[in-house]
């Protein structure tokens, strides 16, 4: 980190630099320089991200495509150039790690204070999928290849049922069945974009709530942060990961399912800053949306029990069954949302 942040043209000279964020990917750092200006520094994590290089390039042409039609600045990140011109610095270890800007007047929330923040992420995210409608999104890198391929998801898990390495599969029979009894309607998104029905377009990827910057004084959105996952994708990808996660009424690793279940007001809340702000969609993808909410979640489950299977090696988890307890709330959201189909069907038809 010392080395590191000498690497970059800041403005004055690095007085300062501590551990900063929530983030559990890549390592950042808060820098001041003695001219007071703020930066945020990273070192880019390499066992989540293999092309490091084409993920700094989605990020460079991602940037300067937004802040080209910013009317604040604050609305777009801005990467620091490296002492030699590029975009990030490549240490003597074989670790990135790269600089941006920090915005100023802005707050970062883990949780929503109330639905209006939870609204203003959706204005946040809906204004990200308007700002980058031109954006040619073939010309990314898939910095996670097949990241929402739902069918790979569950081919993956079938091999961890089949290889049961830990010799846990025959105690979630009833989670394995209820996975598999969707594994078709899973694949429904895949199929629509492998058809044409759904046009790919720049995703996030990412979007929870903490990846929104407000402005501290009005609670405003701002702009959209960790740019990593941003990648061709649908538009359901985006509004149905931000209702899996935010409109659920319990925490993601819930162990009293009883308390889980997906808040329609929320969901209607959600819709409404999203589509008010994102500019004109099919109305293939906008009656895709609900589809989204429920694949991202069943999805998410998926992979929280392929990786309770494999024995836990790609999430973090803080005792023996924390994945399978994700598992199992992402797998009641699903049924809740079952029951409550009609309900989010009727929401989105006053949308087309």
């Amino acid at each position: 980190m010392e080395n590191a942040v000498f690497r970059f043209q800041l403005d004055g000279n690095p007085v300062s630099c501590e551990p900063y964020g929530h983030g559990h990917i890549n390592r950042t750092y808060l820098v001041e320089s003695d001219q007071g200006k703020r930066y945020i520094l990273q070192q880019l994590s390499r066992r989540a991200f293999h092309d490091i290089p084409g993920l700094m390039e989605n990020v460079q042409a991602v940037t300067e495509f937004l802040d080209g039609q910013a009317k604040d600045r604050r609305e777009s990140l801005h990467l620091v150039s490296t002492t030699d011109g590029g975009v990030c610095w490549l240490d003597e270890n074989g670790e990135y790690w790269r600089c941006y800007e920090f915005i100023e007047g802005s707050i970062c929330l883990q949780a929503a204070r109330n639905e209006q923040d939870f609204y203003e992420s959706a204005v946040a995210f809906g204004h990200f999928q308007r700002q980058l409608k031109d954006f040619p999104a073939h010309t990314l890198h898939e910095t996670i290849p097949m990241f929402h391929n739902t069918p790979n998801r569950y081919r993956q898990l079938k091999e961890a049922i089949e290889k049961d390495v830990v010799g846990r599969a025959a105690a979630v029979r009833e989670e394995i069945d209820f996975a598999l009894q969707r594994e078709e309607e899973g694949g429904r998104l895949q199929e629509l974009l492998d058809h044409g029905v759904l046009p790919l377009r720049v995703t996030h990827n990412d979007t929870k709530l903490n990846n929104v910057m407000l402005d501290e004084e009005t609670g405003k959105a701002l702009c959209i942060i960790d740019l990593d996952t941003v990648m061709p994708g649908l538009v359901a990808y985006d509004v149905g990961d931000s209702i899996r996660f935010g409109a659920s009424t319990a925490a993601e690793d819930e162990k009293d399912l009883s308390k889980v279940e997906m808040d329609l007001n929320l969901y209607g809340s959600y819709l409404k800053g999203f589509l008010s702000s994102c500019g004109e969609l099919t109305k293939e993808e906008i009656r895709s949306l609900p589809l989204g909410a429920k694949i991202m979640t069943l999805e998410n489950g998926v992979r929280f029990l392929t990786d309770y299977l494999d024995g836990d090696h790609y999430y973090a988890t803080s005792r023996e069954e924390h994945n399978l307890d994700r598992a199992r709330t992402q797998f009641k959201l699903v049924l809740d949302m079952e029951k409550k189909w009609d309900d989010m069907m009727r929401i989105i038809e006053t949308y087309l």
